[in-house]
Protein backbone atom coordinates (compact mmCIF):
# COMPACT_ATOMS: atom_id res chain seq x y z
CA UNK A 1 0.00 0.00 0.00
CA UNK A 2 1.18 3.56 -0.81
CA UNK A 3 2.24 5.87 1.78
CA UNK A 4 -0.89 7.84 1.37
CA UNK A 5 -3.96 7.31 -0.86
CA UNK A 6 -7.71 7.43 -1.20
CA UNK A 7 -10.14 5.59 0.85
CA UNK A 8 -13.90 4.96 0.05
CA UNK A 9 -14.51 5.36 4.25
CA UNK A 10 -16.38 8.17 5.92
CA UNK A 11 -18.34 8.89 8.70
CA UNK A 12 -19.96 11.02 11.40
CA UNK A 13 -19.84 11.80 14.90
CA UNK A 14 -22.66 10.96 16.85
CA UNK A 15 -23.83 11.01 21.04
CA UNK A 16 -20.79 9.09 22.51
CA UNK A 17 -19.73 7.44 19.19
CA UNK A 18 -19.66 7.28 15.36
CA UNK A 19 -21.14 5.91 12.18
CA UNK A 20 -18.64 4.62 9.87
CA UNK A 21 -19.55 3.89 6.09
CA UNK A 22 -17.50 2.22 3.58
CA UNK A 23 -19.10 0.38 0.41
CA UNK A 24 -19.67 -2.44 2.16
CA UNK A 25 -22.34 -1.03 4.79
CA UNK A 26 -23.11 1.70 7.34
CA UNK A 27 -21.95 1.11 11.21
CA UNK A 28 -22.73 2.62 14.20
CA UNK A 29 -20.16 2.62 17.16
CA UNK A 30 -21.15 3.72 20.49
CA UNK A 31 -19.97 3.60 24.08
CA UNK A 32 -23.26 3.15 26.64
CA UNK A 33 -22.56 3.79 29.96
CA UNK A 34 -21.25 1.04 31.22
CA UNK A 35 -18.37 1.04 28.82
CA UNK A 36 -19.45 -1.56 26.53
CA UNK A 37 -18.86 -0.66 22.68
CA UNK A 38 -21.83 -1.66 20.81
CA UNK A 39 -22.20 -1.96 17.12
CA UNK A 40 -25.57 -1.59 14.71
CA UNK A 41 -25.70 -1.79 10.99
CA UNK A 42 -27.94 1.23 9.81
CA UNK A 43 -27.48 0.48 6.07
CA UNK A 44 -26.73 -2.24 3.81
CA UNK A 45 -24.82 -1.11 0.76
CA UNK A 46 -25.63 2.01 -0.69
CA UNK A 47 -28.53 2.66 -3.08
CA UNK A 48 -25.33 3.78 -5.12
CA UNK A 49 -23.77 0.75 -4.81
CA UNK A 50 -27.16 -1.76 -5.84
CA UNK A 51 -28.19 0.77 -8.95
CA UNK A 52 -25.48 1.47 -11.63
CA UNK A 53 -27.42 4.34 -12.81
CA UNK A 54 -27.00 5.84 -9.85
CA UNK A 55 -23.44 6.09 -10.28
CA UNK A 56 -23.26 8.93 -12.42
CA UNK A 57 -20.94 11.81 -11.40
CA UNK A 58 -23.25 14.85 -9.96
CA UNK A 59 -26.55 12.56 -9.91
CA UNK A 60 -24.37 9.83 -7.34
CA UNK A 61 -24.00 13.07 -5.74
CA UNK A 62 -27.19 13.93 -5.19
CA UNK A 63 -28.30 10.23 -3.92
CA UNK A 64 -25.02 10.78 -1.49
CA UNK A 65 -26.41 14.04 -0.11
CA UNK A 66 -30.13 12.36 0.40
CA UNK A 67 -28.33 9.26 1.70
CA UNK A 68 -26.18 10.88 4.32
CA UNK A 69 -28.98 13.04 5.74
CA UNK A 70 -31.17 9.93 6.11
CA UNK A 71 -28.27 7.69 7.73
CA UNK A 72 -26.53 10.65 9.57
CA UNK A 73 -30.20 11.49 11.14
CA UNK A 74 -31.38 7.69 12.16
CA UNK A 75 -27.31 7.30 13.45
CA UNK A 76 -27.84 10.21 15.79
CA UNK A 77 -31.30 9.13 17.26
CA UNK A 78 -29.96 5.76 17.90
CA UNK A 79 -26.75 6.71 19.23
CA UNK A 80 -28.45 9.31 21.99
CA UNK A 81 -30.76 6.15 22.86
CA UNK A 82 -27.57 3.67 23.53
CA UNK A 83 -25.81 6.19 25.39
CA UNK A 84 -28.35 6.78 27.90
CA UNK A 85 -29.30 10.70 26.38
CA UNK A 86 -32.95 9.58 26.24
CA UNK A 87 -34.29 7.85 29.56
CA UNK A 88 -35.85 10.94 30.39
CA UNK A 89 -38.70 9.05 28.04
CA UNK A 90 -38.89 6.23 30.18
CA UNK A 91 -38.43 3.58 27.35
CA UNK A 92 -41.93 5.44 25.84
CA UNK A 93 -41.19 4.05 22.03
CA UNK A 94 -44.60 6.40 20.87
CA UNK A 95 -43.22 9.24 23.13
CA UNK A 96 -39.72 8.74 21.37
CA UNK A 97 -40.64 8.48 17.96
CA UNK A 98 -42.87 11.70 17.73
CA UNK A 99 -40.13 13.50 19.36
CA UNK A 100 -37.78 12.10 16.31
CA UNK A 101 -40.24 13.66 14.16
CA UNK A 102 -40.73 16.93 15.53
CA UNK A 103 -37.11 17.43 16.06
CA UNK A 104 -36.63 16.63 12.06
CA UNK A 105 -39.39 19.31 11.20
CA UNK A 106 -38.27 22.10 13.01
CA UNK A 107 -34.66 21.25 12.19
CA UNK A 108 -35.79 21.32 8.64
CA UNK A 109 -37.57 24.65 9.17
CA UNK A 110 -35.06 26.21 10.94
CA UNK A 111 -32.40 25.16 7.97
CA UNK A 112 -34.76 26.60 5.75
CA UNK A 113 -35.45 29.81 7.41
CA UNK A 114 -32.25 30.56 8.62
CA UNK A 115 -29.65 30.01 5.52
CA UNK A 116 -32.33 30.31 3.04
CA UNK A 117 -34.83 32.22 3.83
CA UNK A 118 -33.61 35.24 5.89
CA UNK A 119 -30.65 35.48 3.80
CA UNK A 120 -32.80 35.81 1.00
CA UNK A 121 -35.20 38.80 2.98
CA UNK A 122 -31.75 40.74 3.37
CA UNK A 123 -31.01 40.47 0.01
CA UNK A 124 -34.31 41.95 -1.16
CA UNK A 125 -33.59 45.06 1.01
CA UNK A 126 -30.87 45.80 -1.45
CA UNK A 127 -31.95 48.70 -4.15
CA UNK A 128 -34.36 47.76 -6.96
CA UNK A 129 -31.53 49.06 -9.29
CA UNK A 130 -28.86 46.76 -7.87
CA UNK A 131 -31.63 43.62 -7.53
CA UNK A 132 -32.59 44.34 -11.23
CA UNK A 133 -28.98 45.06 -12.81
CA UNK A 134 -26.41 43.77 -10.14
CA UNK A 135 -27.57 40.30 -9.45
CA UNK A 136 -24.78 38.87 -8.79
CA UNK A 137 -24.01 41.67 -6.02
CA UNK A 138 -27.21 40.26 -4.32
CA UNK A 139 -26.51 37.05 -4.41
CA UNK A 140 -22.93 37.22 -3.17
CA UNK A 141 -24.57 39.41 -0.13
CA UNK A 142 -26.81 36.40 0.60
CA UNK A 143 -24.14 33.82 0.22
CA UNK A 144 -21.62 35.73 2.95
CA UNK A 145 -24.59 36.30 5.19
CA UNK A 146 -25.16 32.01 5.31
CA UNK A 147 -21.58 31.63 5.60
CA UNK A 148 -21.72 34.16 8.59
CA UNK A 149 -24.30 32.75 10.30
CA UNK A 150 -22.92 28.71 9.68
CA UNK A 151 -19.91 30.04 11.53
CA UNK A 152 -21.44 32.05 14.39
CA UNK A 153 -23.67 28.29 14.51
CA UNK A 154 -21.11 26.37 14.62
CA UNK A 155 -18.91 28.68 17.24
CA UNK A 156 -21.87 28.64 19.61
CA UNK A 157 -22.34 24.55 19.78
CA UNK A 158 -18.96 24.51 20.29
CA UNK A 159 -19.71 26.08 23.88
CA UNK A 160 -21.78 22.99 24.80
CA UNK A 161 -20.23 19.96 27.02
CA UNK A 162 -22.41 17.19 25.13
CA UNK A 163 -21.73 19.09 21.64
CA UNK A 164 -17.35 19.34 22.58
CA UNK A 165 -17.92 15.35 23.43
CA UNK A 166 -19.29 14.98 19.85
CA UNK A 167 -16.16 17.17 17.89
CA UNK A 168 -13.98 14.98 20.21
CA UNK A 169 -15.43 11.98 18.48
CA UNK A 170 -15.27 13.95 14.98
CA UNK A 171 -11.64 14.33 15.42
CA UNK A 172 -11.15 10.30 16.12
CA UNK A 173 -13.07 9.88 13.23
CA UNK A 174 -10.80 11.71 10.82
CA UNK A 175 -8.16 10.41 12.37
CA UNK A 176 -8.51 6.63 11.78
CA UNK A 177 -9.71 7.26 8.41
CA UNK A 178 -6.22 8.80 7.75
CA UNK A 179 -4.50 5.78 9.20
CA UNK A 180 -6.75 3.72 7.28
CA UNK A 181 -5.51 5.69 4.18
CA UNK A 182 -1.87 5.91 5.04
CA UNK A 183 -1.93 2.18 6.03
CA UNK A 184 -0.76 1.83 9.46
CA UNK A 185 -2.03 -0.78 11.76
CA UNK A 186 -4.47 0.56 13.42
CA UNK A 187 -3.42 1.11 17.01
CA UNK A 188 -4.28 4.24 19.27
CA UNK A 189 -0.59 5.39 18.96
CA UNK A 190 -0.69 5.47 15.31
CA UNK A 191 -4.00 7.17 15.02
CA UNK A 192 -2.94 9.75 17.45
CA UNK A 193 -0.28 11.22 15.10
CA UNK A 194 -2.72 11.54 12.18
CA UNK A 195 -4.34 14.70 11.34
CA UNK A 196 -7.83 15.78 12.57
CA UNK A 197 -8.38 17.93 9.63
CA UNK A 198 -9.44 15.88 6.67
CA UNK A 199 -10.72 17.25 2.83
CA UNK A 200 -13.45 14.86 2.78
CA UNK A 201 -15.33 16.19 5.97
CA UNK A 202 -19.18 17.18 5.87
CA UNK A 203 -17.96 20.87 7.49
CA UNK A 204 -15.74 21.26 4.41
CA UNK A 205 -18.70 20.23 2.27
CA UNK A 206 -20.85 22.63 3.78
CA UNK A 207 -19.00 25.42 3.43
CA UNK A 208 -18.10 24.28 -0.25
CA UNK A 209 -21.97 24.45 -0.67
CA UNK A 210 -22.16 27.73 0.43
CA UNK A 211 -18.93 29.16 -1.95
CA UNK A 212 -20.13 27.14 -5.13
CA UNK A 213 -23.63 28.21 -4.86
CA UNK A 214 -22.87 31.66 -5.19
CA UNK A 215 -21.36 30.73 -8.73
CA UNK A 216 -23.96 28.43 -9.44
CA UNK A 217 -27.05 31.05 -8.71
CA UNK A 218 -25.16 33.89 -10.34
CA UNK A 219 -24.96 32.15 -13.41
CA UNK A 220 -28.50 30.98 -13.10
CA UNK A 221 -29.81 34.57 -12.64
CA UNK A 222 -27.49 35.96 -15.54
CA UNK A 223 -28.18 33.01 -18.03
CA UNK A 224 -30.74 30.69 -17.42
CA UNK A 225 -34.19 32.50 -15.44
CA UNK A 226 -34.15 36.12 -17.65
CA UNK A 227 -34.95 33.27 -20.63
CA UNK A 228 -37.78 31.75 -18.51
CA UNK A 229 -38.74 34.83 -16.17
CA UNK A 230 -38.17 38.05 -18.14
CA UNK A 231 -39.71 40.18 -15.57
CA UNK A 232 -37.84 38.95 -12.63
CA UNK A 233 -37.43 36.47 -10.36
CA UNK A 234 -38.79 37.33 -6.55
CA UNK A 235 -40.40 35.73 -2.86
CA UNK A 236 -41.33 32.65 -2.58
CA UNK A 237 -40.57 31.80 -6.33
CA UNK A 238 -36.82 32.74 -5.83
CA UNK A 239 -36.76 30.66 -2.58
CA UNK A 240 -38.10 27.80 -3.82
CA UNK A 241 -36.29 28.01 -7.51
CA UNK A 242 -33.41 27.83 -5.38
CA UNK A 243 -34.50 24.85 -3.01
CA UNK A 244 -35.55 23.20 -6.28
CA UNK A 245 -31.64 23.28 -7.00
CA UNK A 246 -29.96 22.30 -3.80
CA UNK A 247 -29.30 19.22 -4.51
CA UNK A 248 -28.21 19.83 -7.85
CA UNK A 249 -25.52 22.17 -6.62
CA UNK A 250 -25.03 19.33 -3.48
CA UNK A 251 -24.20 17.02 -6.40
CA UNK A 252 -21.44 19.14 -8.35
CA UNK A 253 -19.98 20.09 -4.56
CA UNK A 254 -19.93 16.65 -3.68
CA UNK A 255 -17.81 15.98 -7.33
CA UNK A 256 -15.89 18.99 -6.46
CA UNK A 257 -14.95 17.50 -2.90
CA UNK A 258 -13.94 14.44 -4.10
CA UNK A 259 -11.84 15.59 -6.36
CA UNK A 260 -9.75 17.24 -3.76
CA UNK A 261 -10.04 14.26 -1.71
CA UNK A 262 -8.06 12.32 -4.13
CA UNK A 263 -6.02 15.01 -5.60
CA UNK A 264 -3.32 16.89 -3.71
CA UNK A 265 -1.75 20.25 -5.50
CA UNK A 266 -1.96 24.01 -4.98
CA UNK A 267 -5.56 24.25 -6.19
CA UNK A 268 -6.92 21.55 -4.29
CA UNK A 269 -5.20 23.07 -1.07
CA UNK A 270 -6.69 26.30 -1.53
CA UNK A 271 -10.31 24.66 -2.57
CA UNK A 272 -9.51 23.18 0.99
CA UNK A 273 -8.61 25.38 2.87
CA UNK A 274 -11.82 27.12 4.23
CA UNK A 275 -13.05 23.87 4.91
CA UNK A 276 -10.19 22.54 7.18
CA UNK A 277 -10.54 26.39 8.87
CA UNK A 278 -13.72 25.10 10.45
CA UNK A 279 -12.83 21.78 11.31
CA UNK A 280 -10.43 23.44 14.10
CA UNK A 281 -13.96 24.53 15.68
CA UNK A 282 -16.04 21.52 14.25
CA UNK A 283 -13.14 18.28 15.84
CA UNK A 284 -11.00 18.27 19.00
CA UNK A 285 -8.21 15.84 20.13
CA UNK A 286 -9.56 12.51 20.85
CA UNK A 287 -9.47 10.56 24.28
CA UNK A 288 -7.73 6.85 23.57
CA UNK A 289 -11.27 5.67 24.53
CA UNK A 290 -13.02 7.86 21.70
CA UNK A 291 -10.55 6.46 19.40
CA UNK A 292 -10.63 3.22 20.10
CA UNK A 293 -14.49 3.42 19.37
CA UNK A 294 -13.43 4.98 16.01
CA UNK A 295 -11.31 1.84 15.57
CA UNK A 296 -14.54 -0.67 16.40
CA UNK A 297 -16.40 1.38 13.62
CA UNK A 298 -14.18 1.35 10.58
CA UNK A 299 -13.69 -2.41 11.35
CA UNK A 300 -17.17 -3.07 11.65
CA UNK A 301 -17.39 -1.37 8.38
CA UNK A 302 -14.55 -3.27 6.36
CA UNK A 303 -16.01 -6.57 7.39
CA UNK A 304 -16.50 -8.76 4.46
CA UNK A 305 -18.64 -11.65 4.04
CA UNK A 306 -16.05 -14.52 5.73
CA UNK A 307 -16.39 -12.19 8.96
CA UNK A 308 -12.39 -11.02 8.71
CA UNK A 309 -11.74 -7.06 8.05
CA UNK A 310 -10.75 -7.03 4.85
CA UNK A 311 -8.99 -2.81 4.24
CA UNK A 312 -8.56 -3.60 0.76
CA UNK A 313 -12.27 -3.22 0.37
CA UNK A 314 -11.91 0.47 0.63
CA UNK A 315 -9.05 0.72 -2.00
CA UNK A 316 -11.31 -1.29 -4.62
CA UNK A 317 -11.85 0.69 -7.81
CA UNK A 318 -15.37 0.63 -8.96
CA UNK A 319 -16.77 -1.10 -11.73
CA UNK A 320 -18.21 1.31 -14.08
Amino acid sequence: MSKHQYAAVGGQAVMEGIMMKSPLRSVLAVRTPDGEIVTEEMQAKSVRERVKFLRIPILRGCVAFVESLVVGYKSLMRSAELSGLEEETNGNKWVSGLVMVLSLVLGIALAVGLFMFLPQWIGSLLPQTIRENMEWVRILLEGIIRIALFICYVLATSLMKDIKDLYRYHGAEHKTIFAVEAGKELTVENIRGMSRLHPRCGTSFIFLVFLFSILFFSLLHAFILPLIFPYGVEGILRLGIHLLCLPLVAGCTFELQQWTGRHTNLLTRIIAAPGKLMQKITTAEPTDAQIEVAVVAVNAALTNENGEVDYSIAFKKKEK
